[in-house]
């Protein structure tokens, strides 16, 4: 048994005691379970190789992963419509995949080449696509959530159907703009759906540390907003959540507030030691909490998944990634007479 086997076997064990109800598969698409499944793959094998990117020194600035949060970033894009906006914060390169940034212009991005995402000019933190409605990612935590709210604003005055999310931290429900957003969200009675991604940690602060309200979803019914806390491990709850919360924006123009509880496996960022969590809680939690691990092995269960579609799906994507970084690799860095293109400003 290699290296990566014992570590499933071990995960794969943890996970039994915590897996989602078989039961819930009933009514679901066989092919849709399979398509969540390898997009967590992805996710995963892409931030792995992200950070090792970044070791090499082909990724520069900050770099935060998704790693732990796979089923937080899947169930996420898949309660969303094809033409609802998405409002990110720097940890977003799942994100951004599951709305159609193909991997290697998200790659490409992260390396700051012309062929990226956004040219190269944003890097992690700032991926974008207009075309497929991913407003981009932002660096200041929760400067994001104002502009989700102004863009529900703008839906709601045109009298589209249109659902805005917006994807933050636990960090960011400390501050301001949260609170100011989420009071105005629910006065217009705007199309905007709050998500908050509870890693348990801030950049070394336990969330029980930096909040008052450790429950972070009740800081939504300050504002008598809908507000649920669903299990971030667990794709099928986390998309649940997302459908309904994106209904009520739809049919009732009602702001939602989502809390989803995952646990991000390294550090806040690539060069976070995280040094302030205890290793041998953090092996323990890793293993227990495995999303891909707890949704493989429900899978496993139900008929859907065994050995040879698992090894089918993990060649596929080792494939994908590294062409993305081959691709990444070989993409021109824009030249150095286009340093002032897309930079606006006002008339003097």
């Amino acid at each position: 048994m290699n290296t990566e086997q014992k570590k499933r076997s071990k995960a794969s064990d943890a996970a039994e005691a915590n897996k989602p109800d078989v039961a819930k598969l009933e009514n679901e698409d066989k092919d849709t379970l399979l398509q969540y499944y390898t997009q967590m793959v992805l996710i995963r094998r892409f931030e792995e190789k992200s950070g090792e990117m970044y070791t090499k020194a082909r990724i520069g600035g900050y770099c935060h992963l998704n790693l732990g949060e796979e089923a937080t970033v899947v169930g996420f894009s898949h309660g969303l419509g094809p033409d609802d906006y998405v409002y990110a914060n720097y940890r977003e390169h799942g994100y951004a995949i599951c709305r159609g940034i193909t991997p290697k212009s998200v790659m490409a991005e992260l390396f700051g080449k012309v062929t990226g995402c956004s040219k190269g000019r944003g890097g992690s933190m700032h991926l974008a696509d207009v075309s497929r409605h991913f407003m981009g990612g932002y660096g200041i935590v929760g400067n994001q959530i104002p502009l989700a709210v102004g863009a529900a604003f703008a839906v709601k005055y045109k009298g589209g159907k249109e659902v805005v999310a917006c994807q933050m931290g636990d960090g960011a429900t400390n501050g301001g703009p949260f609170h100011e957003s989420l009071n105005m969200a629910k006065i217009y009675k705007l199309p905007v759906v709050f998500f908050v991604v509870n890693n348990q940690y801030g950049m070394g602060t336990r969330v029980d540390e930096g909040s008052a309200v450790a429950e972070l979803y009740r800081k939504g019914c300050a504002y008598d907003m809908h507000s649920v806390r669903v299990d971030g491990t667990d794709v099928l709850a986390v998309r649940d959540a997302m459908q309904e919360a994106c209904r009520l924006a739809r049919e009732e123009s009602e702001p939602s507030l989502i809390e989803a509880v995952s646990f991000r496996f390294r550090g806040h960022s690539v060069v976070d030691p995280d040094r302030y969590r205890d290793r041998d809680e953090v092996r323990r939690l890793r293993e227990q909490y495995d999303p891909i691990m707890k949704f493989e092995s429900v899978l496993r269960e139900a008929g859907l998944l065994d050995d040879a579609k698992i090894n089918e799906i993990e060649k596929q994507v080792e494939r994908e990634v590294e062409e993305a970084v081959q691709f990444a690799e070989e993409s021109p860095f824009p030249a150095l007479d286009t340093l002032y293109d897309y930079i606006y400003a006002g008339e003097k």
